[in-house]
């Protein structure tokens, strides 16, 4: 009943989103086209285009939101989650969707829109939307706090890690749970909770439970004791599937510093499951999705600078016009990177007669004037052109747009274990290293950047990191 309860009410403020997305679209139209030529004829001194151009886009709209509504999670139970959090989910949902937008309605093309009323239709869509996201969260959580639309807990285990438990559930009173009162597991109640009923030991659960011996319904058992106790319960937890009594099992075992638990289940066996990568496959998808398109956009614009470089390279140098060479992608799968050719022929044969020229501590062997490298080289280095092929690598999915840089195995065969984490997220061709200055930085600190980026990945730092990569590679700053 919760269950379904709960889904109405997602659906019910889906509805609600795509309405006021829907007032936000024509209402940006409406100040464009009227209000801002009456208000500010020197500034706009015209109105756009007829509304049937504008409602080319309107499906796309309502296509792009949704989609990422969906994806940045805002239609599940947010009972425990911080209304900032909500606010800037939205925020991210309204910058990542008007610039998916605007690049659509550039490639479609519809160029006749207005950038004026992207600006506007971008503001109004996200304050209506945090409005209104806010405004619903804030009255939930007021009507919880009140000791209504509340769920109860009976908490299993009255030793430290249940009172813990306890404290942070008192602590946060918009979540709207109550507690009932514990079982205990053996241990000794701590001073401070005396105003809560012991109601009995683990062995008479069993009939607590089923002789309803507590006032109000059960809506859920807190199970807080520890791992030698869980084996003794497998009896309890079938009595309250049967009961339909939702059971929850602290898991707060094992001193984890990066890992997430995570809760699996395959063919019925539960796995508790501890991750350091990110795992909403939802989100990945999206970042795949974004790959695919990119790529296979920039390979097309790159066409005419791919010509060019290649006839360039042939023209200056003997030797072939791509270097391919092994690398370690995810979790230390080997695939084949493609790059222009930057350096003569038999550059790799000759690496031991300028190592004294390497600039960098660790496993990586990087030098500014490397006398290897060609004229033509140098250039496609400072600004990135011979990293175009890449863009294969991505179509093919051996890389992503946005990822710590693939290392050769050599550097892999020298890491610190604590280096090898970055090898758990697909490498890309940009990265935290690559917008911090690159060449400039040691290789600790560039390992740190890169399990920074996994600690934090969201499809908002892809876009962020893609967006500070421009000036980054035009700059051609910590480049060789």
């Amino acid at each position: 009943m919760l269950k379904q309860k709960a889904l109405v009410i997602a659906r019910i403020v889906y509805g609600v989103d795509l309405a006021i997305t829907t007032v936000a679209f024509f209402t940006a139209f409406y100040v464009r086209d009227v209000l801002l030529p009456f208000v500010d004829p020197g500034h706009f001194p015209t109105g756009l285009y007829p509304l049937q151009e504008y409602l080319k886009i309107y499906p796309i709209v309502l296509v792009i939101w949704s989609v990422l509504l969906f994806t940045y999670d805002s239609y599940h139970s947010h009972r425990t989650i911080p209304l900032t959090r909500e606010g800037v989910n939205t925020f991210r949902v309204v910058g990542v969707g008007t610039v998916l937008l605007a690049t659509l309605a550039y490639l479609i093309p519809l160029r006749q829109l207005s950038r004026s009323w992207f600006v506007l239709f971008a503001i109004l869509s996200a304050t209506l939307l945090v409005a209104e996201k806010i405004l619903v969260r804030s009255i939930a959580r007021w009507v919880r706090s009140k000791g209504l639309n509340y769920r109860t807990l009976l908490i299993v285990g009255t030793g430290r890690r249940a009172t813990d438990i306890a404290h942070m559930i008192l602590g946060h009173k918009y979540w709207g749970y109550k507690i009932l009162g514990f079982v205990s597991d053996g241990h000794h109640l701590s001073n401070g909770w005396a105003r809560y009923r012991v109601y009995g030991s683990v062995p008479d659960l069993k009939r607590i439970l089923e002789a309803h011996e507590i006032n109000e319904p059960i809506d859920e058992v807190v199970f807080a004791v520890t791992r030698k106790k869980l084996d003794e319960m497998k009896q309890i937890f079938l009595m309250c599937e049967e009961l339909g009594i939702r059971t929850r099992v602290a898991m707060n075992f094992f001193q984890n510093r990066v890992a997430r638990l995570e809760i699996e289940e395959l063919e019925g066996v539960p796995f508790l499951t501890f991750t350091t990568t990110p795992s909403n496959e939802t989100h990945l998808a999206f970042k795949r999705l974004i790959d695919v398109g990119v790529s296979l956009v920039m390979l097309a614009l790159a066409v005419p600078a791919i010509l060019i470089a290649a006839l360039l390279i042939k023209l200056t140098s003997p030797g072939s016009i791509l270097f391919k060479q092994p690398r370690v992608g995810l979790n230390g799968r080997k695939f084949t990177l493609y790059k222009f050719r930057t350096m003569i022929a038999d550059a790799h044969a000759r690496r031991e007669e300028v190592a004294h020229l390497n600039e960098m501590n660790g496993p990586v062997f990087k030098a500014k004037d490397d006398p290897r490298v060609t004229p033509v080289g140098r250039f496609l280095r400072r600004f990135s052109l011979d990293e175009l092929p890449q863009f294969w690598n991505v179509l093919k999915g051996d890389m992503s747009l946005v990822g710590p840089r693939p290392p050769i195995p050599e550097e892999v065969a020298s890491y610190h274990r604590w280096h090898r984490r970055r090898l758990s997220m697909k490498p890309g061709m940009t990265c935290l290293w690559q917008i911090s200055g690159r060449n400039d930085i040691d290789f600790d600190r560039w390992m740190q950047l890169d399990l920074q980026y996994i600690d934090n990945w969201s499809p908002t730092l892809d876009f962020k990191i893609l967006l500070r990569t421009i000036p980054a590679v035009l700059s051609g700053k910590g480049a060789s």
